[in-house]
């Protein structure tokens, strides 16, 4: 409840030099007397012994921030702590005995939603900037948290009102001194919010995938040297590598980091054609991951012909001619590399091709309308509605207003300007527990 005050460690768990107690709700200053640290200046950093029941529990820097100008817009308060467990559970211990509970996941940022301190697009970027392992990533979420995917839900929204604005006129006041056919000249406004929508989704995967990781998955024939160049990529021996032909039955994955970019590389079963049940189910599925990846680098040994793999290429994709070291390798086009994981040669070139990939296909000048699946969803849902009411605008405004506020309904949500009730625990169950 959001009555109760909570409190929660915002330090990972364990021993450190340092341990923070956030505490946020209506009882933060009762707390903070009855431990010894009353009359605290706001903002201001003070050293404090803090003591229960007679007993010291910790020396620790304690800092108060009134609200509503404060994290969640309640009171909140911060306590230093020395990071010994013993310390941590001692002072917890105190601030359950004086009613305080822990917090829930993500509680402290549902609060400054709920609030008012920020919107829900910039609330699933507080999580997001969280788990940022890449400098994209850190790009991305410092971007949507500071207000840009919710300016673009804004501006969506502000054509589509403007639209509506317009139908609802000759809606509701046939009879009054307004022009004739008022809501045709809504049809304008919403062929370019269209447009601007279609791009939108057009344009969905780029955020998604900056923030998910952009899958890569090698394909190609038995003893291709795929698990060779996996483990060269990944720089580790993460896959077993044996002159048997099918050494590898199942699809391994790593996580790196190319170019500033999250990636996730996938080794894979050979692809040919067997009556083992095992390395039968190994290929359907080193089918499965292909067909679902944004770049497939094609494994091939000298003298191997197209082969299975062929079938699963798409234009774009890198071939890689492997074992080099074996004898000369003629190359067979701008979209080859040649390699070798013994010696290494060709594999900066291998890595660059992927950096310039990953460029092409994440970068962009505009910040992306969708980084999560929630907000394609509801872009496709407004999309679906926006051209309903457009179409439906040839026959009466009336029949085009429902649909037009069901697209403003879709947009909304994404931000939570309105009708979020119903998707606030799946955003921020996925926090952590001082966030």
């Amino acid at each position: 409840m959001i009555s109760d005050t909570i409190f929660a460690l915002a330090t990972p768990p364990g021993r450190g030099a340092i341990a923070i107690l956030r505490l946020s709700g209506p009882g933060v200053d009762a707390a903070l007397t009855a431990l010894g640290a009353g009359g605290l200046k706001a903002r201001m950093a003070s050293l404090r012994a803090l003591t229960h029941d007679n007993q010291t529990l910790d020396q620790a820097l304690v800092l108060r921030f009134p609200g509503p100008a404060s994290y969640t817009g309640e009171d909140c308060a911060e306590l230093h702590l020395h990071g010994g467990r013993a310390v941590v559970e001692a002072v917890a211990g105190a601030l359950t005995v004086l009613g305080l509970r822990p917090a829930e996941p993500g509680e402290f940022t549902r609060r400054a939603f709920e609030h008012g301190r920020m919107d829900l697009a910039q609330a699933e970027a507080v999580a997001d900037l969280i788990d940022a392992e890449t400098a994209s990533q850190r790009a991305q979420a410092l971007g949507q948290l500071e207000g840009a995917l919710s300016r673009t839900y804004a501006r969506f929204r502000a054509d589509l009102l403007k639209a509506l604005a317009l139908v609802e006129a000759e809606i509701d006041f046939p009879d009054e001194d307004v022009p004739d056919h008022l809501a045709r000249l809504a049809g304008p406004v919403l062929d370019g919010l269209i447009a601007d929508l279609r791009q939108a989704l057009a344009d969905a995967a780029r955020g998604e995938r900056v923030r998910s990781g952009y899958r890569i998955v090698l394909v190609g024939e038995t003893n291709a040297g795929k698990s060779s160049l996996f483990n060269a990529l990944v720089a580790r021996e993460a896959a077993i590598v044996t002159p048997v032909a099918g050494t590898t039955r199942d699809v391994l994955d790593a996580e790196l980091i190319i170019g500033g970019y999250a990636v996730t590389l996938s080794d894979t079963a050979g692809l040919r054609l067997s009556e083992d049940v095992v390395e039968v189910e190994g290929v359907r599925r080193a089918r499965a991951r292909a067909g679902a990846a944004e770049l497939r680098l094609w494994v091939r040994a000298p003298g191997d012909g197209p082969g299975e793999a062929a079938t699963l290429i798409q234009p774009g994709d890198l071939t890689v001619l492997t074992k080099a070291d074996l004898g000369p390798v003629a190359e067979e086009g701008a979209d080859t590399v040649v390699v070798s994981t013994v010696t290494g040669a060709g594999l900066a070139d291998l890595h660059a091709r992927i950096a310039s990939r990953l460029m092409a296909d994440l970068a962009g000048t505009d910040f992306p309308a969708v980084t999560r699946e929630r907000h394609r969803r509801r872009l496709v849902e407004a999309l679906a509605a926006v051209e309903a009411g457009r179409a439906a605008l040839d026959h009466g405004p009336e029949m085009a207003g429902d649909d037009l506020r069901r697209a403003a309904t879709a947009l909304g949500r994404v931000t939570g300007a309105i009708g979020v009730e119903d998707i606030l625990g799946e955003v921020f169950s996925t926090f952590c527990i001082g966030k």
